[in-house]
């Protein structure tokens, strides 16, 4: 859809000739827009509820620039997952309000003026899944969910995890991040009605194999109500939480 069109599509609805919901279903077919290196997605914010999200890894700091200030321009906000520094000085020198979360590896654009609702909490069992845990946080408050953290609770030390029991169990779905053998989210799962997304990690001694120990044990864990997503995949994780929470809060305030 070109501009011309779109104007058309919005003179035709204040005209009362279409209405609202009708032009919204127009939109959901909005074309890509062609930047040489990159096709940007711009109709999956209608879809998705959120504007496409970048991988910087494997992309050059001027490219992530370029995609990101596309998206900027047309949504308001972005987020750019696996960026190094200098993907964030490129960033920054054409978006000035981008922010860096170093230990995420995430950039975001438009991060404290999305209104966030209660409901995700994200676990990790040992220090060295805090990275992870944190792309889950961040990426799950850029959805809208105002989170809640705890670290450093896993399976060696199971006391330490029965202290929050009362923020497990008003959560609305919960992200746990483990590496080593992963069990702590078959745990939480066992202990909590909300839905528990369960991140495996890389960290770990040589038999854990760069987290398939921890993802065999999430895969083939016996309590209910657990999905697994990929090793390390902390954006994917924090996704799917914002979703499930923004799904609840929006049945709520029909």
């Amino acid at each position: 859809m070109d501009e011309a069109s779109l104007l058309r599509l919005l003179e035709e609805v204040g005209q009362g000739h279409l209405t609202p919901q009708e032009a919204l279903e127009r939109l959901r077919h909005l074309p890509y827009e062609g930047l040489g290196s990159a096709h940007i997605d711009h109709h999956r914010a209608l879809v998705k509820g959120f504007p496409e999200v970048v991988l910087a890894q494997g992309k050059t700091p001027q490219q992530v620039a370029e995609v990101v200030r596309s998206i900027v321009r047309a949504w308001g906000r972005a987020l750019v997952t696996r960026a190094t520094e200098p993907h964030f000085r490129a960033v920054h020198s054409v978006v000035p309000k981008a922010r860096f979360h170093s230990q995420a590896r995430i950039i975001t654009v438009g991060w404290e003026e999305v209104q966030k609702r209660p409901g995700v909490t994200v676990v990790c069992a040992g220090t060295s899944d805090i990275p992870v845990a944190e792309e889950a946080r961040i990426t799950a408050e850029m959805m809208g969910s105002q989170t809640e953290t705890i670290y450093d609770v896993g399976v060696a030390g199971l006391h330490r995890l029965l202290g929050y029991l009362d923020t497990l169990k008003r959560s609305h779905v919960v992200v746990v991040a483990a590496g080593m053998e992963g069990s702590l989210a078959g745990v939480v799962a066992g202990l909590v009605a909300a839905p528990v997304i369960a991140v495996p990690t890389s960290a770990g001694y040589g038999t854990s194999f760069g987290g398939l120990a921890a993802l065999l044990t999430m895969l083939n864990a016996c309590a209910p109500g657990l999905a697994v997503v990929n090793v390390d995949n902390g954006f994917g994780a924090g996704y799917l939480a914002g979703l499930i929470n923004k799904m609840i809060w929006d049945a709520w305030e029909r």
